[in-house]
């Protein structure tokens, strides 16, 4: 019984897992890369899409991206969203497609963005212990209902504190690859 409850949450706790890539994804690092700016929202003629599904982004060399929209009339449409973002890019529009030639980064830069990964990672922590706690809560319900016994109460707390320290081992390892990415010149 406990294990179903644990397993039916599993799915909450990849979601929190995915979301963190997908956020460490649009972290700059030293070289370009499509994640950074593929789900940026534009707005194309009146609706919210992310770039990626309005145009190809390819990265032709280390430092730059190049945007390829399917429809010309998006250009300044996908400029002025790259543009209007946190990422501090400048874009580039020839009229055909757009070049984002990213600068190097400074060290300055690079700490800055360590600090905003680290908050990024404690923020999917918080979602894990979140889960964890909607879990335990449920197991205790269990409990009370008389469900379970009191030993599976005790067992099911210890499956899911592997589980959860299991999620925690996969959040840091995102992290620490991503924290070497961008500290590295």
């Amino acid at each position: 019984m406990v294990k179903e409850v644990i397993a039916g949450k599993k799915d909450a706790f990849e979601a929190a897992l995915t979301h963190f890539g997908e956020e460490a994804a649009k972290l700059r690092t030293g070289r370009a890369n499509p994640g950074l700016i593929e789900n940026l929202m534009v707005d194309y003629y009146g609706t919210k899409s992310p770039i990626k599904q309005i145009a190809s982004i390819s990265v032709p060399e280390a430092r730059q991206i190049l945007v390829q929209p399917w429809d010309k009339g998006s250009l300044v449409f996908i400029e002025t969203a790259i543009r209007e973002s946190d990422l501090g890019l400048t874009p580039g529009n020839d009229g055909q497609v757009i070049r984002i030639v990213l600068p190097m980064l400074t060290e300055e830069r690079r700490k800055e963005l360590v600090k905003t990964l680290g908050a990024r990672a404690e923020d999917s922590r918080i979602a894990v212990r979140t889960i964890r706690e909607e879990i335990w809560k449920e197991i205790q319900k269990l409990e009370q209902e008389g469900q379970i016994s009191e030993d599976d109460r005790f067992s099911g707390k210890d499956e899911l504190q592997k589980v959860v320290d299991d999620y925690n081992q996969k959040l840091e390892a995102i992290r620490k690859k991503k924290e070497e990415e961008i500290l590295t010149v």
